[in-house]
């Protein structure tokens, strides 16, 4: 990447939820600022600022990553996905999104964009977990309300379903 003047705002785009977007950042402008502020994405969450918590998770290439830890200026012409992205254009919760409103997955809902985006890619990479392997993902994410037992049961609820799916088109 050339350097930048860090008091420039440069022109960047990416593809955002399956679109095309433009935007200005400045070279120190954190992709989860960018996304909140330059795009009005309000699904993606800052809370610790130093990758710790987990509310600012987002896919980058379809791999899960702390939006707060990247400079906007590094994800020029790479693919984001947000929580926001999930539903379907007609609105539509995918499977992920239903089981956590039936398994009361979320009270606040502050860290659930960065969770669903979390397992999102964790059962892309893994499609039958152990529930130990699913705790131990989950530990990369703070929440204060739910106490993860609600989650564990949406997420392996959801593993069931798609294992069934499978199993059943064969």
């Amino acid at each position: 990447m050339p350097f930048l003047n860090k008091n420039t705002r440069h022109s960047i785009t990416l593809f955002l939820d399956g679109r095309k977007v433009t935007g200005l950042a400045e070279p120190r402008l954190l992709l989860s600022d960018f996304l909140r502020q330059e795009q009005f994405i309000n699904a993606v969450h800052v809370a610790c600022e130093h990758g710790v918590c987990g509310a600012c998770t987002v896919l980058l290439d379809g791999k899960a990553v702390r939006s707060c830890l990247i400079f906007a200026v590094q994800v020029a012409g790479r693919r984001i996905d947000t929580a926001a992205g999930l539903a379907d254009e007609n609105g539509e919760l995918n499977d992920l999104q239903r089981a956590f409103r039936r398994h009361h997955a979320l009270q606040c809902g502050y860290c659930t964009p960065g969770i669903l985006m979390s397992v999102t890619d964790f059962l892309a990479r893994n499609p039958q977990p152990t529930e130990g392997a699913l705790r131990e993902m989950l530990s990369g994410h703070l929440c204060r309300c739910t106490g993860y037992t609600g989650i564990v049961r949406a997420v392996l609820d959801v593993v069931a379903k798609r294992v069934s799916s499978r199993s059943s088109c064969t």
